[in-house]
């Protein structure tokens, strides 16, 4: 096993790598439990493969903080992440360690369905890596998630951790940039950091739907399906953010909201 952990909370280890995304899995993305790790405590011991060889461990983290990014090649809003951590890194990179952990699928497809052996998810982790960018150093959990796990498990979380394995930080969604950058800032500066937890959901979420029909194309059909049967909502705004394919992919989910709140308001006046 490639992680130990002294407790793991969230999904059990027999769901971990569900084949169907469920409207259950969507509700527990939302909230974090009292009893999930957070700042101020100690992050649970870890071991985790680097890709390309070497390894990730909670004792060994080096002499400056590391960011620890979660998340899957078929998240919309891993994503919708790229760019916002691609910046980040130029920000701050000199000074922070970038890790990228891949987890489980967040909607596991045809194309790029769950992975269910530890070769296949090395495969799924090189390919993630290689969408995300290089300025990452890419870490796979074992095929139980038992990291993952024992730390939420949330699709595209992340952490800001001390040399010494302490939590400094939380953002619910790795596209929080706005969150991020000053928290980045202060943790590269070994100053007080001006908050320790960000709960955005509704902005990142937003971010996000523009780019579900990008992961729909490379992760397959299955991939929409499943979303329409457990999100519709999420689902529609998805296939309508494509009426705005002149704005960046960022900005659809908002120009989605902007139309049918314009159109229930047309309703209401008629």
């Amino acid at each position: 096993m490639l992680v130990s952990a002294s407790s793991t909370s969230g999904s059990s280890r027999e769901t971990y790598t569900y084949d169907t995304f469920t409207t259950g899995l969507i509700i527990e993305d939302l909230h974090y439990k009292s009893s999930d790790p957070a700042p101020g405590q100690t992050v649970p011991k870890f071991d985790l493969e680097l890709v390309g060889g070497d390894r990730l461990r909670s004792e060994e983290l080096g002499g400056a903080p590391v960011l620890l990014v979660f998340g899957s090649r078929t998240c919309p809003v891993t994503v919708s992440a790229r760019k916002p951590l691609r910046n980040l890194h130029k920000q701050f990179g000199s000074k922070v360690r970038f890790v990228l952990i891949s987890t489980r699928e967040a909607h596991p497809g045809d194309k790029i369905p769950q992975p269910k052996t530890l070769d296949e998810k090395r495969r799924h982790a090189r390919a993630l890596g290689a969408f995300m960018g290089p300025h990452f150093e890419v870490a796979l959990d074992d095929i139980d998630g038992t990291f993952h796990r024992a730390m939420g498990p949330k699709p595209n979380s992340a952490y800001i951790l001390a040399p010494d394995g302490t939590i400094l930080f939380r953002a619910h969604w790795a596209n929080d940039a706005v969150n991020l950058a000053p928290a980045l800032d202060a943790a590269a500066r070994r100053d007080r950091l001006p908050r320790t937890k960000s709960r955005r959901l509704v902005r990142p979420l937003l971010n996000a739907i523009g780019f579900l029909p990008s992961v729909v194309r490379d992760g397959g059909g299955k991939v929409e399906r499943d979303v329409w049967r457990a999100v519709p909502p999420f689902a529609l705004m998805g296939r309508l953010s494509k009426l705005f394919f002149f704005l960046p992919e960022n900005q659809r989910g908002a120009a989605v909201v902007l139309l049918l709140l314009s159109l229930a308001i047309y309703a209401i006046w008629a």
